[in-house]
C-alpha cells in the first residue's frame, strides 16, 4: 500500500475534480480537519442573485474501502435522508455518487455548517436520542453486505498487529505492549461471552460530538465513513459524558425505538476497543505525512508507556 497516498492530490486536482462534475469552482479552497481521508471546502461561482453554496469534496483514502463498500455507505446516507433524518448525503452526478478523477475516488456533498452540541443540556441529548433511534429504525431494515463489523478482529486484532509491525512502538516496549494488549483482548472476550449475542444493525459507527453539528434548526449528522454493523449502543455511548447524559439520550431514544438495557454492559468493552484501535490507527498511518504533524506525541516513548498502562487499567475494569 502507498505510504503517501495523497502526494499527488494538489489543489489544482481538487478543483479539476469538482469541475468534472459540471460545477464551476471559483478557486477558493479550504482544507478541513480530516486525517483518514482528505476533505476540502470548494467555493463555487456566484449564482445570481445569491452566492453559490460551496460544496465539500471528500477524497477517499486509497485501499481502505472497496467501491462497493463506499457506494453502500452512500446508499445508507440517502436512505436516512429520504426518511427525513438530518443526515448529509452525497450529491449524485448522472446517477453516481462515487466519482473518479486522476486515480482518486471522491464524493461531493453540499456544505452544512453548525456548531458543536451542548452535551450538558438534557433537551439536546434527548433530541439526539430521538434522532439516533429513528436512524436505527432505518438501519435495522436490512443488513450491510459490504461494510465492516464492529468486532474483535477489526477493533483488537488488526490494531494490535499494526502497532507491533510499525516502527513507531519503541523496541523496549514490544513485550510489555503485547502482554497488555493480549490481556485486554482476553478480558474483552470474557465480557462478550458473558453478555451473549446482541442484535446487529446498520450504524453511523462513529457518532461522537465532532460528527454532530447544531444549527438553529437543530442537529444534523455528518461523516458516515465508519458506518458499520454493530450494536445500537455504539451510536450512543460516545455522546454521553456521564450516567445522567446517557439517561437523557436513552429517554429520547425510547420514544421511537426499544433499547435493550443489556447492551449497556458493552460500553466498557467498546471504550476499551476504541482505545486499542486508536493507537493501531496512528501506527498504521504513521508514514502518511499528516499523522506525525497531527499526533507528534505518538513518537514519544512516554506516550506508549502510558498507553500500556491504560490497557492494563482497562483490563482491570473488565475483569
Amino acid at each position: 500500500m502507498n505510504d503517501t497516498p495523497y502526494a499527488n492530490l494538489t489543489p489544482d486536482l481538487v478543483l479539476d475534480a469538482v469541475s468534472a462534475c459540471g460545477l464551476w469552482p471559483d478557486g477558493r479552497l479550504l482544507a478541513l480537519n480530516s486525517y483518514e481521508n482528505r476533505v476540502w471546502q470548494v467555493g463555487l461561482e456566484r449564482s445570481e442573485p445569491e452566492p453559490a453554496t460551496p460544496v465539500i469534496a471528500k477524497f477517499y483514502r486509497p485501499g481502505r474501502w472497496t467501491d462497493a463498500a463506499i457506494v453502500e455507505e452512500h446508499h445508507f446516507a440517502r436512505e436516512l435522508a429520504d426518511a427525513e433524518l438530518p443526515v448529509v448525503a452525497p450529491l449524485a452526478f448522472e446517477g453516481r455518487t462515487l466519482l473518479h478523477h486522476e486515480g482518486f475516488r471522491y464524493a461531493l456533498t453540499a456544505r452544512h455548517g453548525g456548531r458543536a452540541p451542548e452535551l450538558e443540556a438534557s433537551d439536546q441529548l434527548q433530541w439526539l436520542g430521538r434522532l439516533i433511534a429513528r436512524m436505527h429504525v432505518v438501519g435495522a431494515r436490512t443488513p450491510f453486505a459490504h461494510r465492516g463489523r464492529l468486532d474483535r478482529e477489526t477493533m483488537v486484532e488488526q490494531p494490535m498487529r499494526a502497532v507491533l509491525d510499525a516502527s513507531l512502538l519503541p523496541m523496549s516496549l514490544h513485550t510489555n505492549y503485547r502482554a497488555a494488549a493480549t490481556r485486554l483482548g482476553g478480558a474483552i472476550d470474557a465480557r462478550l461471552a458473558a453478555i451473549g449475542p446482541v442484535r446487529q444493525l446498520r450504524l453511523h459507527g462513529d457518532c461522537h460530538p465532532g460528527n454532530v453539528l447544531w444549527t438553529e434548526a437543530g442537529p444534523h449528522f455528518v461523516d458516515l465513513d465508519d458506518a458499520c454493523s454493530g450494536p445500537a449502543v455504539q451510536d450512543l455511548w460516545m455522546l454521553a459524558n456521564d450516567e445522567r447524559a446517557l439517561d437523557a439520550l436513552l429517554e429520547g431514544y425510547r420514544q421511537f425505538r426499544d433499547f435493550d438495557d443489556g447492551e449497556l454492559a458493552l460500553i466498557p468493552v467498546l471504550r476499551a476497543m476504541r482505545q486499542l484501535h486508536y493507537a493501531g490507527w496512528i501506527a498504521a498511518r504513521w508514514h502518511d505525512p499528516a499523522f506525525p504533524a497531527a499526533f507528534p506525541f505518538a513518537a514519544e516513548s512516554r506516550w506508549w508507556e502510558q498507553h500500556v498502562a491504560d490497557l492494563h487499567e482497562l483490563s482491570d475494569e473488565l475483569e
